[in-house]
């Protein structure tokens, strides 16, 4: 296994660079194992990721080989959040498998250990280890602990919505510092199953982490010590040839979706199993196919902004280990298929407990027959849209209402805080896209406010845009094709009927069309002025129903 550097004169140069790294001749003998981090000082999940990789590089270097740690750049969504940066961080995610497949084939790197927590930063890694398949493993830095305000535990969610009570007048300023105070009171990731936690959680049910990776809070010691055997199981991984390829199946994405359904995940996984599945050649991954998951898998837990829990209770009841043995003893998961421990996952799972029913219901007691997310079409997404059920009211799952259309979040939330949306409406925000914005902003600030007003179980919002995990609400997004590529969200009149069925998953503007043909043929989309990257990504990315990808 010694590394392409290590022996022969025609590498004697490159041997003497490595010597200007301190490197000893023992060294430049054993396998080089990339360990790309994205550790950083503007993202709280990211901040002490320097320590989980110098974890990792200890359990490298105990299973005989030469870590060599690199670096990945990051977006932190709730900073980026309300303003111009969010149009940067889905785009983001393309940019960090780009740079990951660089550094490791540039320097030839024979395995990988990706360390990232947040938000784009693991679908970006997951795209990249697909793309170069050389043995690959997941850790992340964690979840943060639930903040706690007046005996309520809270998240990065009730942070927004509190922001939108105060807005209207429901709390006092006293009140909302004590909420900014104490929301987010560890670094890792955001406490409820928001995005980054949801693909942190999908990493274990796809097999390229090990058991708890998607739930071990950040302040354990634990998870150093899951970060040394991820080291060690890169070396192992190595030694016997198993690569992404083998563990990125189709069957594996199946088990993914089947365990995205089940712990009712962010509505951002379905563009990243897309885009992911995309990478690995995958092509039975489908947002179709998410629905007829959805529709046979039973909904088991409710983590914040769904319920009351939290990721650190879904540790402790188990973890996602326990959702798996519910899901595979009823015999909706496929358990041998490979994982990153190097066995199936029938095997990984096999003395998995539930410890705590209620925090992950048992299959044959289940939150909802049915899975947390629902793929909704119609005329008014021909092409599909998300939302995530299990975080609806249940007076809003079927809802017919006027629209009030905005092109943009920042004319919508003026609209809301000014008390211009009342109960009934349908909030409709389009030229959000991924060509539209450019950059499908999450808009987790308007849902927020709307949820903070009190209309929650009143108000429906669908945009062409894209939520935070930490939206809930009837908030519909991926409305595909965007209002940007000509998609009839774009010809929305104000008081036009929207009729929104999310158990039946349809959606439909509710007007003649004689009346939608005219309105088409005399549209012209509107497209923002941008320049530098986001004028490149405007011109390469896809459709949001096929992952927002670029375009090959």
């Amino acid at each position: 296994m010694n590394n392409i550097f290590s022996n022969g004169t025609d590498m004697s140069s490159q041997r003497s660079l490595l010597r200007a790294l301190g490197w000893t001749d023992e060294e430049m003998q054993k396998p080089l194992v990339g360990i790309i981090c994205a550790q950083s000082e503007i993202i709280p999940g990211h901040m002490h990721l320097d320590d989980i990789a110098k974890a990792a590089a200890e359990g490298v270097i105990a299973a005989g080989g030469k870590p060599v740690i690199v670096p990945s750049i990051g977006v932190c969504d709730g900073i980026a959040m309300g303003h111009g940066g969010m149009r940067y961080s889905l785009p983001s995610r393309e940019i960090i498998a780009d740079s990951a497949e660089i550094l490791i084939r540039a320097h030839a790197f024979q395995a990988a250990v990706f360390i990232g927590n947040c938000d784009k930063i693991i679908p970006g890694m997951l795209m990249a280890a697909a793309r170069v398949n050389i043995p690959s493993v997941f850790v992340s830095g964690g979840p943060m602990l639930a903040g706690r305000v007046r005996g309520k535990k809270t998240s990065l969610s009730t942070m927004f919505e509190e922001v939108g009570a105060y807005n209207a007048g429901k709390i006092d300023a006293k009140t909302l510092k004590a909420f900014e105070c104490n929301a987010c009171p560890t670094c890792g990731s955001c406490s409820g199953m928001f995005t980054a936690n949801s693909l942190n959680c999908l990493c274990e049910a796809l097999g390229m982490a090990l058991p708890g990776n998607g739930t071990l809070p950040m302040v354990y010691s634990q998870r150093l010590a899951l970060a040394k055997r991820t080291g060690s199981a890169a070396m192992n991984l190595l030694k016997n040839n198993i690569r992404p390829s083998d563990i990125m199946t189709a069957e594996a994405f199946k088990n993914a979706e089947t365990v995205d359904m089940a712990i009712g995940a962010s509505t951002n996984t379905v563009l990243h199993l897309l885009a992911i599945a995309n990478e690995a050649g995958v092509d039975s991954v489908s947002i179709d196919i998410m629905n007829e998951i959805s529709e046979r898998t039973p909904n088991l837990c409710r983590l914040a902004p769904a319920g009351e829990h939290y990721i650190e209770e879904l540790n402790d009841a188990g973890g996602i280990s326990a959702v798996m043995k519910e899901l595979y003893d009823a015999k909706l998961l496929n358990g041998d298929v490979m994982t990153v421990g190097g066995i199936a996952l029938k095997d990984v799972i096999k003395d998995a407990e539930n410890l705590d029913k209620e925090v992950i219901r048992p299959v044959s007691n289940p939150y909802s027959s049915r899975g947390g997310l629902a793929i909704l079409k119609g005329n008014l997404a021909k092409e599909g849209c998300v939302v995530k059920k299990s975080a609806v009211d249940p007076k809003m799952l079927k809802h017919s209402g006027p629209a009030k259309c905005f092109d943009g979040e920042e004319a919508a939330m003026q609209a809301i805080s000014s008390g211009k949306i009342v109960k009934g409406d349908v909030v409709v925000i389009r030229y959000e896209g991924p060509k539209g914005g450019p950059g499908m902003r999450e808009m987790l600030t308007p849902t927020s406010a709307i949820v903070g007003a009190g209309l929650g179980a009143d108000v429906a919002l669908i945009t062409d845009g894209r939520f935070s995990g930490a939206t809930r609400g009837a908030a519909i997004g991926h409305v595909c094709p965007e209002a940007a590529a000509g998609g009839i969200i774009g010809i929305v009149r104000d008081g036009d009927i929207i009729d929104i069925d999310i158990t039946g998953c349809e959606i439909n503007l509710r007007v003649p069309q004689e009346e939608i043909d005219k309105r088409l043929k005399s549209f012209t989309p509107k497209l923002h002025e941008v320049d530098g990257y986001l004028k490149r990504y405007r011109n390469s990315v896809t459709s949001a129903s096929k992952g927002a990808v670029w375009d090959k």
